[in-house]
C-alpha cells in the first residue's frame, strides 16, 4: 500500500502544497516548526479520521481557512484509488471517492491503512488510559471500517445516559426515569458488547507482535506484556472509594484500581452475546452508585491496559529507552497485525515515523530501521538527515516555513 501524490489544501500550517511520493523511504526534512508532523498528521487522518495530536478538527484548518482538504491518490497492488476528506468544524465531514459525489467521511475508512509512530506515543505508556483505549480503537476501525459507526453509536448513547443520571441525581428518580434507563442501558451494552468484543480480538493478535518487537528492538529477553483491565470486573461495591466527579475523570479511573471477582482472561473467550448479557448485569450492580454519582460507571469507557516488562509495570518503573521501546513496539505490532490481516501482495499499510530516530540510541537506530524496511511505503521526518540511517535515506523532501506558511521542495543532498 502507498501514496503516490499527497495533496493538502488549508490545512493546518499549508495554503497549497503537492507532494509525489515514491514506494520505499521518503524523508521530510526540515527544522522544527516548520510542517513535517502535519504532513505526516494528514496521511493519517485519511485512514483513521482522526488526529494523533488533536481530539477536535477545529486546529486541522489554517487559521484563515473555514475548511481543509486531504487529497491523496493511494495504491493498494494493482489497485488505485484517489481520495478527498473535506474536515469542517463544526459540521460534519464530507468525502469523495474517485472524484464521485460527496460521500460520508466514514466511507474511505479502510481503502488506506497506516501506522503512525510519534513522540506523542510515549503517552501510550505515560498518560491516561484513554490513549491506550484509542490505540485498540483505531487498529479495529482500520481492520474493520463498520466498527467506526459502533464506536459513534456507543458515545452518543453513553452521553444521553449520562445527562439521564445528572438529571436523576438534581432532580431524584422517578418511574420515568427508570424505564428510560432501562431503554440506555439495553443500547449502551449491545453496543458497549461490540466495541469490547472488538477490542479482545486486537489484544489477542497484538500481544505475540509486541512481545516480539520489544525484544527485538531493545535486544533484551524480557518479555512485554498486554493485559486488559476491564470495568465487567468491578461490581457494585459500598465501601468503594469515592470515583471523581467530572466525567471526563471518572472515565479514566484505573479499573485495576476497583474490586471485583471476574476473571478478565475469560473476557476473551465471550461471544458478543455473551458480554451483553455480562455488561447489563454490571450495569444493574452499578445502578444505585450510578444515580448517587450522575455517571456511568460501567462500558468500555472506563477499560485500560496493563503494560509490564515480565510483571513490573512499564509506567513509573521502566527507563527512558525502555519506554520507547514499548510505545514502539505496540505501534510495530499494529503493522504486523495489518499484514497478517491482508498478507496480498501491495497490502501493507503506509508506516509513518515522525521524529523518532533522534531520540534513540543507536542501537535501537539500527534495530528501528531494519524492522522499517520491510514497508512497502515509508514516510520519516527528521531535523536533518544525520538523525535518519543511510539505509532509509530515500526520496528527501525538504519542508520549510515562509511567512508562517509550509513549503515542500525537492532536499539536495549536502
Amino acid at each position: 500500500m502507498r501514496i503516490s501524490q499527497l495533496t493538502l489544501t488549508d490545512f493546518r500550517s499549508y495554503a497549497q502544497a503537492e507532494l509525489q511520493l515514491h514506494p520505499g523511504p521518503n524523508v521530510l526534512l526540515g527544522f522544527n516548526g516548520v510542517g513535517k508532523t502535519n504532513i505526516a498528521e494528514a496521511i493519517g487522518y485519511l485512514s483513521t479520521l482522526s488526529s494523533h495530536r488533536v481530539s477536535q478538527d477545529g486546529p486541522l484548518v489554517r487559521h484563515t481557512a473555514k475548511q481543509a482538504f486531504i487529497r491523496a491518490e493511494a495504491h493498494r497492488g494493482t489497485r488505485q484509488a484517489r481520495l478527498e476528506v473535506e474536515i469542517n468544524p463544526g459540521r460534519s465531514n464530507r468525502a469523495r471517492i474517485n472524484r464521485g459525489n460527496p460521500v460520508r467521511a466514514t466511507d474511505v475508512l479502510g481503502i488506506l491503512r497506516t501506522v503512525l509512530f510519534a513522540p506523542e506515543d510515549l503517552e501510550l505508556i505515560k498518560g491516561s488510559p484513554g490513549v491506550r483505549r484509542r490505540l485498540l480503537d483505531d487498529l479495529a476501525v482500520q481492520l474493520r471500517p463498520a466498527l467506526g459507526r459502533v464506536r459513534l453509536d456507543y458515545e452518543k448513547v453513553l452521553k444521553q445516559r449520562n445527562a439521564l443520571l445528572k438529571s436523576i441525581r438534581h432532580q431524584g428518580f422517578t418511574a420515568t426515569h427508570e424505564s428510560t434507563l432501562e431503554v440506555w442501558d439495553h443500547q449502551l451494552a449491545e453496543a458497549g458488547a461490540h466495541l469490547l468484543h472488538a477490542r479482545l480480538k486486537m489484544l489477542s493478535a497484538l500481544r505475540p507482535h509486541v512481545a516480539t518487537a520489544y525484544q527485538q528492538l531493545s535486544g533484551s529477553v524480557r518479555t512485554a506484556r498486554l493485559q486488559y483491565l476491564s470495568s465487567l470486573d468491578a461490581p457494585e461495591d459500598p465501601g468503594a472509594p469515592e470515583a471523581p466527579g467530572p466525567e471526563s475523570e471518572a472515565e479514566n479511573v484505573d479499573p485495576a484500581a476497583q474490586p471485583g471477582s471476574l476473571d478478565v482472561s475469560a473476557l476473551e473467550s465471550c461471544s458478543r452475546e455473551e458480554l451483553t448479557a455480562l455488561m447489563l448485569q454490571r450495569l444493574n450492580q452499578a445502578r444505585r452508585e450510578e444515580r448517587e454519582r450522575g455517571i456511568t460507571l460501567v462500558g468500555p469507557h472506563r477499560d485500560d491496559l496493563s503494560l509490564t516488562l515480565d510483571e513490573v509495570p512499564v509506567k513509573g518503573f521502566a527507563s527512558h529507552g525502555e519506554t520507547w521501546s514499548f510505545a514502539l513496539s505496540l505501534r510495530l505490532a499494529a503493522y504486523r497485525v495489518m499484514v497478517d490481516d491482508d498478507p496480498e501482495e501491495g497490502a501493507r499499510p503506509v508506516l509513518i515515523l515522525d521524529d523518532v530516530f533522534a531520540e534513540l540510541d543507536a542501537r535501537r537506530r539500527r534495530r528501528l530501521a531494519e524492522l522499517a524496511a520491510e514497508a512497502e511505503q515509508l514516510i520519516v521526518t527528521a531535523a536533518v538527515d544525520d538523525d535518519v540511517p543511510e539505509s532509509l535515506l530515500g526520496n528527501a523532501l525538504r519542508v520549510e516555513s515562509v511567512d508562517q506558511i509550509s513549503q515542500v521542495t525537492l532536499h539536495e543532498p549536502g
